[in-house]
């Protein structure tokens, strides 16, 4: 088994083929999942790749 370093992404695949990613935090809980089943396992890696860069991004709130 390969060791994991806290905070990460891990992808996975789906019982019925799909690619899903979970981004778990420092302390190895769950934070986030992909809203959606890839197809393929570069789109699932593109998604991740995507949240990553957004970390900058604007965060919008409704009081």
């Amino acid at each position: 088994m390969t060791a994991v370093s806290y905070p990460c992404y891990w992808l996975k695949k789906h019982l019925s083929g799909g690619w899903y990613w979970i981004y778990w935090d420092r302390d190895g809980r769950t934070i986030a999942r992909s809203s959606e089943a890839f197809e393929r396992y570069d789109a699932c890696r593109s998604s991740v790749d995507i949240m990553k860069g957004s970390a900058k991004s604007p965060v919008y709130y409704s009081p």
